[in-house]
């Protein structure tokens, strides 16, 4: 069939736009190798051991040669490895070692790559629910959705949540020093409840979310850490989790998921103490689509149609936020929940980090 198009073609145009598709369909099977890189141990195996030839890091991650040097020469190729033409070898500088081979790093990625896979994955229930306009719940997705979120924010959250978020709102360090109550709503796979509990043992931390799985997970993650006996995990939605006299509730990255963004923030206000705060953690926006044209804005608004804005829909959809909702609008939820003060305490590239109190 042949097209028509309208007005004159930029040459110039049309090269850049190819340009950049091509080297996002480059960066899409990119991420595969990573991936792999990861699971077999490849990253890790160069870590810190200067140049190596391919049958060397063969021998050290227990691969075959003959893929282990087609896998090297695609990290070259993309910029993750390092190449030195002259002995024919490969190295892992100790910046690409921080992003790859460190699972503990802040900058750590390859995990996160498991979120799109879970994407493609679903791609065929994405193409239902925009044809019929249903949702998909959170529990509906690939296995290896709650797995990258999981491991895309514990580290984020590991580096800054208890050295830099909770300092950042006003006298919540010292109640949580002293001994407070904490609700960790949406907690999923319980890193955020953890990394709490283990600063602040004299508080008592409950986790809540709707997603058997990721509880399951919280709970080994709590007894692993040895805080067992400080946290409890339950099963219940925003706008029904049991308790009141929170001195912190805290919505990391979750509220924008929710079907009834209101109710919950409703609901927080009844259980909160009288002088308690809410902890509001979502992804980096500003407020107007034209200023969320970047890299970071890209990857919350496609990871928000078919995760966020789907699941938000399948829970009654009454206020559907997205991922890039903005501080704006997040204030106009607060406000209609009856909380009169909120702010900004903090942000990241990746994250805002907002205060409500009533």
């Amino acid at each position: 069939m042949k097209h028509t198009y309208r007005g004159t073609i930029d040459s110039a145009k049309l090269d850049a736009l190819v340009a950049r598709a091509v080297g996002d369909l480059s960066a899409g099977y990119g991420g595969v190798m990573i991936s792999l890189g990861n699971r077999l141990g490849l990253y890790k195996a160069m870590a810190g051991a200067g140049p190596l030839s391919a049958r060397e890091l063969a021998r050290r991650s227990g691969c075959a040669e003959r893929y282990v040097c087609e896998w090297l020469n695609s990290q070259v190729a993309g910029g993750y490895v390092a190449y030195h033409s002259v002995s024919n070898t490969y190295e892992l500088t100790p910046e690409q070692a921080l992003v790859l081979a460190d699972p503990d790093s802040p900058t750590f990625i390859p995990n996160a790559w498991a979120v799109p896979a879970s994407m493609w994955a679903d791609e065929n229930k994405a193409v239902e629910a925009f044809r019929t306009g249903r949702g998909i719940p959170w529990g509906d997705h690939d296995g290896r959705l709650s797995c990258g979120v999981a491991s895309f924010y514990r580290n984020a959250y590991k580096a800054s949540l208890v050295s830099e978020w909770l300092p950042a709102l006003d006298g919540v360090v010292d109640k949580l020093k002293a001994g407070g109550l904490v609700a960790d709503v949406g907690c999923g796979h319980g890193h955020s409840t953890v990394l709490m509990a283990e600063a602040f043992p004299a508080s008592r931390f409950c986790g809540f979310d709707t997603h058997q799985e990721s509880l399951f997970e919280a709970r080994k993650a709590a007894a692993k850490a040895g805080i067992a006996d400080q946290t409890t995990f339950r099963e219940a939605r925003a706008d029904g989790y049991p308790g009141k006299d929170y001195d912190l509730i805290c919505f990391f990255d979750a509220l924008h998921d929710m079907g009834d963004p209101v109710a919950a923030a409703s609901h927080a206000a009844k259980a909160l103490a009288p002088d308690g705060v809410v902890m509001l953690v979502e992804p980096f926006a500003n407020d107007r689509v034209e200023d969320n044209i970047s890299p970071v804005g890209r990857l919350y608004y496609a990871a928000s149609t078919t995760i966020c804005c789907a699941h938000a829909i399948s829970d009654g959809g009454r206020l559907v936020l997205g991922a890039q909702a903005g501080e704006g609008r997040l204030a106009d939820v607060f406000r209609k929940a009856g909380f009169t003060r909120f702010r900004r305490a903090f942000e990241t590239p990746f994250n805002l980090v907002l205060e409500a109190r009533l």
